[in-house]
This record gives C-alpha cells, sequence and structure tokens, in this order.
C-alpha cells in the first residue's frame, strides 16, 4: 500500500508540474521551462518518494524494471494501476483549477499539456517520425534510469541524472510529440481533451512500453550493465 500512494502521488505531481506548465505558463516560460518543469517534478519525487516505491511514476519505467528482473509481476500490476489513477487525478486537478479561469477555458480547444502528432500538433511531425521518436527517448531514459540506479553507481546521484535526462529529452522531443515517454502521463490529460487526443493515445503506450522493453532486456542479459 505504501508503495502504491507513492506512486500514485508521484504520478500525480509529474502531471500537475509537467503539464500543468503547459496549461498555465507555456506562453511565459516556453519549452525550455516545460522541460524543466517535468525534469524538476522527477528529481522531487525522486528524493520524495524514491526510498518508498523507487520512484517509477512511469508504466514504461515499471516494465523496463520487470524486464530487467528488479520487480516482481505482482508489483508492476500495483504500480501500473496507481500510475494511471495518479495520472488521471493529476489531470483532474488540473481541469478543476483552469476551469477557474476568467473568461472560461476549453480544455477540448486549449488542451491540457496532451500528447499528439501530425499537421495541427507542435511541429506538424507524422506518425513514423513521432513513434520513432518516443521508442528512442523511451530507451534512452530507461538506460540511464537503470544504470544510474545499479548498486554499482555512485549513491545519491540518481534522481538528478534521471530528471536531467527527462528535461533534456523534453527540450529537443516538445515540438515532435510533446514528449510522452511515459503512456501514464499521455492517459491522463487524454481522457479529459479527448478528441484527436484520445484517438492517438494508442501510440503513447505503445511506443514507450517497445523503447523500455529494448532497454530492460538489455540489462536482462547483461549487455549493459557495468561489470563490477
Amino acid at each position: 500500500m505504501n508503495k502504491a500512494l507513492a506512486e500514485f502521488v508521484g504520478t500525480f505531481v509529474l502531471v500537475v508540474f509537467g503539464c500543468g506548465a503547459v496549461v498555465f505558463s507555456s506562453d511565459v516560460v516556453g519549452v525550455l521551462g516545460i522541460a524543466i518543469a517535468f525534469g524538476l517534478a522527477i528529481v522531487a519525487m525522486a528524493y520524495g518518494i524514491g526510498s518508498v516505491s523507487g520512484c517509477h511514476i512511469n508504466p514504461a519505467v515499471s516494465l523496463g524494471a520487470l524486464i530487467a528482473g528488479r520487480m516482481t509481476p505482482r508489483d508492476f500490476g500495483i504500480y501500473v494501476i496507481a500510475q494511471c489513477l495518479g495520472a488521471i487525478a493529476g489531470a483532474a486537478f488540473l481541469v478543476a483549477v483552469v476551469s477557474g479561469k476568467m473568461g472560461g477555458y476549453d480544455v477540448a480547444v486549449d488542451g491540457l499539456g496532451q500528447n499528439g502528432w501530425g499537421e495541427g500538433y507542435g511541429g506538424g511531425y507524422g506518425m513514423a517520425a513521432a513513434f520513432l521518436f518516443e521508442v528512442v527517448a523511451t530507451f534512452i531514459f530507461l538506460v540511464v534510469i537503470l544504470g544510474s540506479t545499479h548498486a554499482s553507481s555512485p549513491a545519491g546521484f540518481a534522481g538528478l541524472a534521471i530528471g536531467l535526462t527527462l528535461a533534456a529529452i523534453h527540450i529537443i522531443g516538445i515540438p515532435v510529440t510533446g514528449v510522452s515517454v511515459n503512456p501514464a502521463r499521455s492517459l491522463g490529460p487524454a481522457l479529459f481533451v479527448g478528441g484527436q487526443a484520445l484517438a492517438q493515445l494508442w501510440l503513447f503506450i505503445v511506443a514507450p512500453l517497445i523503447g523500455a522493453a529494448l532497454a530492460g532486456g538489455l540489462y536482462r542479459f547483461g549487455w549493459l550493465q557495468p561489470k563490477l
């Protein structure tokens, strides 16, 4: 229960900080500010709940850990449920706050930091480019996570390394897909925005899981593990 609650809270914070930066401050902070918001959310939660659950706050991270042999199938299921519920709660919180905006705010029109691709979204990248980016970006993200949390890695720096990596991924990837690398982060906003965001959600579930599985597999078979 402690792990599930930690994952719920952590994913809630990730959506509130990251997607909240898009909803409330994108015209002020721009791409760099949004990237930093996502990165800082990871850093904060890594040190806040890392000792409780490991701070996955991402079904793709949990899948990578499962394949790498670092968690049980039972814990994987619990983590994913908690993460998805946390992301939905975070998106609901953003909707509740933005609904109080003077002059109104149409979530379906103005968005909620949802992911996407194609004409009218970001830089107008196609589905193939979006899919490739999400697979590779998630793979890189998982390599950093699995490597920085390995027993031979310096203690106490994993949260910073992971957060900075996520920020860097957002800096280059926001124009492509808005950056998911996290099925739960994509699920929450898409459920409230609906329409195209919901129709395109499959990519932000499938592609990150593929990237995570590749990284987890390389660790499982020792190809990326440091020599002790």
